[in-house]
């Protein structure tokens, strides 16, 4: 049975950042998905949580017909709230009140935004989850690959909070998960529930590749967050340590340790926080792009750019948790494999016939206009 929105089709988006600039995963879903929408005519009532470090900007205004800013909760009370501290210190009395102006349905993006997703004023709202990531099992991961024994301590517990708080999803009457895995998690968990898969939103209309051959391998990612952080670590140590070929590791806030590392070794180069241009160059004149991952949640979108823009793209099987995208790529899954792919690799040029088979897989399952007609028509 298929959800109706108001005939007005217009729709509230709590939004667990301000999506623009969209420079990391979780954010680009919001910001193309809100592009998206505007295309097909839906009016958005954007909220954004705020926090330093992303400012304000007339850009979203652009697509919304109207975008509010309410700023997080961050600090001890909100810490030790019983609720998960990226969901408690998103709240905003502000936002509740904005939100029972109208009858408008209500998209809650992330884990991180469903504060009100329980709350009695909204009972009679038409309420949809999009799911960006199994939030317990990520935190988890996190408290695995973190050297901080504080911020361990922070993981661990942030796990067990998300965990018991998922609970909450059963308020939701729609559920977009972003991958085909974690569709199957929620489905299971939440039977009487309907739970449809979505893939992510995101920058790129048509696969634009450079055929033939680049001169470096590259890993890109936030670097100052520790799943990042600990798969450019394990590249350089386990990985190139054992090769001529040169990686560069570009990215955001890399922490001491990498540039460290990079600094002991002679054929790893580190381009700290490239603005979205290089970024762009980078992946294009890359021969290989190298994504390895330890956490098998979410889409990766940076997999997603890099099959749209990059040539050969080298993977481990946690990248590609559920996506259908194997057939794009060449996967190996410890430092042996990788070094033998890379050594391959480096001997291949990338031909029309791989630009072909990128345009014709990606511009059905990722197509952002198809995906919001999908939307849409769960919704409309």
């Amino acid at each position: 049975m298929y959800i109706k929105l108001m005939s007005e089709k217009h729709i509230h988006i709590i939004s667990f950042d301000i999506p623009y600039p969209p420079n990391y995963g979780g954010v680009i879903d919001v910001y193309y998905k809100i592009k998206a929408l505007f295309d097909q005519g839906i009016k958005i009532h954007l909220h954004c949580i705020e926090y330093p470090g992303r400012d304000r900007t007339s850009e979203l205004n652009k697509y919304c017909v109207s975008v509010d800013y309410y700023y997080r909760k961050t600090g001890i009370i909100s810490a030790l709230n019983g609720k998960p501290y990226i969901v408690a210190s998103r709240r905003s009395s502000k936002l509740i009140k904005n939100l029972l102006k109208d009858d408008h349905p209500i998209l809650f993006e992330g884990l991180h935004s469903c504060f009100y997703l329980t709350d009695s004023r909204l009972k009679n709202r038409i309420k949809i989850y999009r799911e960006s990531n199994i939030e317990h099992r990520y935190y988890f991961n996190l408290f695995k690959v973190g050297k901080n024994v504080f911020n361990k301590i922070y993981f661990l517990l942030e796990s067990w909070k998300l965990f018991y708080y998922q609970k909450v999803l059963k308020y939701a009457d729609l559920m977009l998960a972003v991958s085909k895995k974690d569709t199957e998690y929620l489905q299971n968990r939440f039977l009487d529930k309907k739970v449809v898969y979505l893939p992510s939103f995101h920058a790129n209309e048509n696969p634009k590749i450079n055929p033939g051959k680049g001169k470096y391998a590259l890993y890109h990612g936030n670097i100052e967050v520790p799943e990042n952080a600990y798969a450019a670590e394990f590249l350089i140590n386990n990985v190139f340590k054992n090769i001529d070929i040169p990686l560069i590791i570009a990215g955001m806030n890399p922490p001491e340790k990498i540039r460290k590392l990079v600094n002991r070794s002679n054929n790893v180069e580190l381009i700290s926080n490239p603005h979205d241009e290089k970024m762009f160059e980078l992946i294009k004149n890359a021969h290989v792009n190298v994504l390895v991952t330890f956490q098998a949640t979410g889409l990766k979108l940076k997999l997603l750019n890099t099959l749209y823009n990059g040539r050969f793209c080298l993977v481990n099987d946690k990248m590609l948790n559920g996506t259908a995208l194997h057939e794009l790529c060449e996967v190996a899954n410890n430092a042996e494999q990788l070094i033998s792919s890379l050594k391959k690799i480096f001997n291949d040029s990338f031909d029309q016939k791989d630009i072909d088979l990128r345009n014709a897989k990606l511009n059905g399952l990722y197509s952002n206009k198809l995906n919001a007609e999908k939307l849409i028509s769960l919704c409309l």
